[in-house]
């Protein structure tokens, strides 16, 4: 059993053809058909169903799926450990984020890790906080940045809090608020709010703070990119609470308002091994948290 061979694998249970996995391993279709065909004759078991619409896992596959991207894992890590003894950081890291993070300014730094690191291949993935601790936890990502409310914590991770801030009331120029210096939660619950969905980290911050005021809100749009939130709210569709430093970054014409009591967001970034693969470690190194 070939490394290569279960590349081609993860590429085609990840793309579900096996046309577009042999364009992302940079073979011809026919090389990673017969490789793979090779694999199941080894293991004695089909891995793929094919039909004329569509590839998918059967059990054996899916089963050895798991088992595959371990050892792919295995043998990264392996080579970018190899490098690092020499003095040079290699590999893949993959990094985490909420669309709002604020606290760092994450271009800067991936700007100055690549000038740094060459060598080192960087994937960002953006979700919801609540996803991206999950992912760190299992592996799949190697260090996150996110938003929570400041009576949470992350979890079966590594983390470190970057900052905390009051949530401001966003609304359009022609709002009957965008006049006022300040409002407080009791005036904002008549208001028609845009939010992000239920039961994600980034909506509990303001769901805690009216129940704890006894409070109840409407919540007519739920949008999942908060960038999108901020164009509903610029379009008159309703009023929402942001953090500021992230609405200083938006192009879209809203009016920021103070919220006497307003909740707060705190920033962490977390990473998921307290020896985390050499790309990882650069990282951190990077923000000044390697020894945390």
């Amino acid at each position: 059993m070939e490394l290569q061979q279960m590349r081609y694998v993860v590429a085609v249970a990840e793309t579900n053809s096996f046309t577009r996995a042999a364009q992302r391993c940079l073979v011809v279709q026919s090389a990673l058909s017969h490789q793979i065909a090779r694999l199941e004759k080894e293991l004695g078991a089909r891995l793929f169903e094919r039909t004329s619409r569509r590839v998918r896992l059967t059990p054996a596959g899916a089963a050895f799926l798991p088992a595959a991207r371990q050892c792919l894992e295995a043998a990264e890590r392996a080579a970018a450990e190899v490098a690092a003894s020499l003095g040079e950081v290699r590999g893949r890291l993959t990094v985490g984020l909420i669309p709002s993070v604020a606290a760092v300014d994450l271009p800067a730094v991936l700007g100055e890790f690549h000038r740094r690191h060459p060598k080192a291949r960087v994937s960002l993935s953006v979700g919801a906080s609540d996803d991206l601790v999950e992912q760190v936890r299992q592996g799949a990502i190697e260090v996150a940045f996110l938003g929570i409310p400041v009576t949470a914590r992350p979890r079966g991770v590594m983390a470190r809090e970057l900052a905390r801030e009051r949530l401001v009331a966003v609304v359009a120029p022609d709002h009957p608020l965008a006049g006022e210096t300040s409002v407080d939660l009791r005036r904002l619950a008549s208001e028609v709010f845009v939010d992000l969905p239920a039961k994600t980290a980034g909506r509990a911050q303001s769901d805690l703070a009216f129940a704890a005021a006894g409070l109840t809100r409407e919540v007519a749009f739920e949008v999942t990119n908060a960038d999108y939130l901020a164009r509903l709210v610029g379009a008159g569709l309703g009023v929402a609470l942001l953090p500021p430093s992230y609405v200083a970054g938006l192009t879209t014409g809203m009016v920021t308002v103070e919220v006497t009591d307003a909740p707060a967001r705190a920033e962490y970034v977390i990473w998921g091994r307290e020896n985390p693969h050499p790309a990882a470690a650069a990282f951190l190194e990077l923000l000044d948290l390697a020894e945390d």
